[in-house]
């Protein structure tokens, strides 16, 4: 599908890489965009119809699937990282739970919302924000890395489940994203421009997933040839 003329929502759209998804939408010609976020008097961009939006929230997620009926395309961009102390040790647990409830059963909320509407006007498209760590866990965001490895599962699932309307299902991965999330640490990062760029090249050429950067396809480029990394220079989008 193009962009132009394209019904876009963003969750997540007011900062960071959410942000550049409805920037570079509107861009690229989109017919009308909607920016989803908890708060929406953060949401300043001009052109877009800012929507109150909390993934976790059933009611405000069904809310927005209502408002947004036209829509065309659904990016589900939304998602938390928090520092963890390891997988064995106390508060892991309760962590991983907070991670899943956004990261994993907020886009699968969604997606069941959207998905309807999509199938309506003429299937559309939705991508997912993944990560390089949907195939490699990290230490210091193991939580993390275990909720982007469900929804790349349920990313592969909701293609299955949507390919008789038509709905084409696009995974995004990528590692270190020039945000604020990751202001603080000393590594390579990718612009969230040319991240967007890229993930919007592959939606317009009904591609199914996407790796924006050298690392993330050296990850996947060695999964699929059996080998096994266990920990890439670039850990989280």
């Amino acid at each position: 599908m193009k962009i132009k003329d394209a019904v876009v929502f963003v969750t997540g759209a007011n900062r960071g890489l959410g942000l550049e998804f409805a920037k570079q939408a509107l861009a690229r010609g989109a017919k009308k965009v909607y920016a989803g976020s908890r708060d929406p008097a953060k949401v300043t961009l001009p052109g877009v119809i800012p929507v109150r939006l909390d993934v976790n929230d059933s009611e405000q997620v069904a809310a927005a699937a209502k408002l947004a009926g036209d829509v065309t395309l659904l990016i589900n961009n939304a998602g938390i990282a928090r520092q963890s102390n390891g997988l064995t040790r106390p508060g892991a647990a309760e962590l991983l739970r907070e991670t899943l409830e956004t990261n994993l059963f907020g886009v699968l909320a969604m997606t069941q919302a959207f998905a309807p509407a999509l199938g309506h006007n003429g299937g559309g498209a939705l991508l997912n924000v993944l990560s390089i760590v949907s195939w490699i866990s990290s230490s210091n965001i193991p939580e993390y890395a275990i909720t982007k490895s469900a929804a790349w599962s349920l990313t592969n699932g909701v293609r299955q489940a949507l390919r008789a309307q038509n709905t084409q299902v696009v995974g995004l991965h990528a590692g270190y994203i020039d945000t604020d999330l990751t202001s603080g640490l000393d590594a390579e990062k990718s612009a969230p421009s040319d991240v967007v760029r890229q993930a919007y090249d592959a939606v317009e050429a009904g591609e199914e997933e996407v790796s924006v950067d050298e690392s993330t396809r050296q990850v996947k480029q060695g999964l699929s040839q059996g080998i096994y990394l266990i920990e890439p220079t670039a850990q989280t989008a």
